[in-house]
């Protein structure tokens, strides 16, 4: 049999080959790996072959010993199911034990969103009276105009827009390619940052494709939105808590209230299944429903 850590490395392989899977992704696939490996030696289990589906089922009661979210082991457990189908597609093993394990349905949490007057509110604090200030002020403007991913619009290089169609290619999950549009308030935003802001930042610093450049000229990481955007907040004073995601959230969602069509929106937030962008309807829906409470006299 061969060893665990070669096994691991060859589906390690296949993810990056074959799936085309982020970086991200497969270290967290690595961790939970590695910790199944660990159950197994705790267990003197020698190889892989050998778990059967009542290990597995163990497994999972130590998951839950440990007091992790139901959405935590739903992952785990999905990634060890993934793991043996490979396993066995390549004839390593002749079962899956995880095939059978009940995965734990995960808290079905609305997506949090900003309200329409409170994004007017964090745009008119935005000072444009530097380059950094041009910068994050074409940066909001550009996620909640396009509802892209923050780790997208790290990626966006200049040569991506077109000004003169108002889009921007957009590189996303799984090498997967698609055209967004922006309005007008992007568009000028970005002008004014591109022709101003960003030569200033990158003065005496080598030339980069990035569109979104920080302090150093260099280009501006995941982290450093997050940084940007909760100064926002805090020079706001809005009560309220943002993440990158929750622009995202605001775009699909103003979208569906205002009637765009459900078909449309899962292709500009770039979601391979229609299930991952039903999830807002609930959001309209309980919108409507608060409208109603509110306002309806016989409510």
């Amino acid at each position: 049999m061969a060893n665990v850590n070669v096994l691991l490395n060859l589906f390690i392989e296949y993810l990056q080959m074959e799936k085309n899977y982020s970086q991200y992704t497969i270290v967290h696939y690595q961790h939970d790996i590695r910790e199944f490996f660990l159950f197994m030696a705790e267990q003197a289990i020698n190889d892989v072959e050998t778990v059967q589906y009542s290990d597995a089922r163990l497994y999972l009661t130590k998951l839950y010993d440990k007091k992790l979210s139901r959405k935590t082991v739903a992952k785990k457990i999905s990634t060890l199911r993934s793991f043996y189908k490979f396993l066995l597609r390549e004839k390593y093993v002749v079962e899956n034990p995880f095939a059978l394990v009940t995965i734990p349905k995960a808290e079905k949490r609305l997506p949090n969103f900003f309200y329409e007057d409170e994004l007017q509110i964090l745009f008119r604090t935005c000072e444009t009276d530097t380059p950094l200030g041009e910068r994050n002020k074409a940066l909001l403007e550009f996620l909640y105009g396009t509802g892209i991913r923050v780790s997208e619009c790290c990626q966006i290089r200049l040569k991506d827009l077109d000004f003169y169609l108002s889009t921007v290619l957009v590189h996303g999950k799984g090498q997967k390619e698609r055209y967004v549009p922006f309005g007008s308030f992007a568009k000028d935003s970005l002008e004014k940052y591109i022709n101003n802001g960003r030569k200033k930042l990158l003065e005496g610093k080598e030339r980069i494709e990035a569109l979104f450049v920080n302090h150093r000229g260099g280009p501006l990481t995941t982290r450093g939105v997050r940084e940007i955007l909760n100064k926002m907040i805090e020079k706001s004073a809005l009560d309220s808590r943002i993440h990158p995601h929750k622009l995202r959230h605001s775009f699909a969602t103003h979208l569906l209230n205002k009637g765009a069509d459900l078909r449309s929106v899962q292709e500009l937030l770039g979601h391979s299944f229609l299930s991952s962008t039903q999830v807002y309807t609930h959001v309209t829906n309980e919108h409507l429903r608060k409208t109603y409470m509110s306002h309806h006299p016989r409510a």
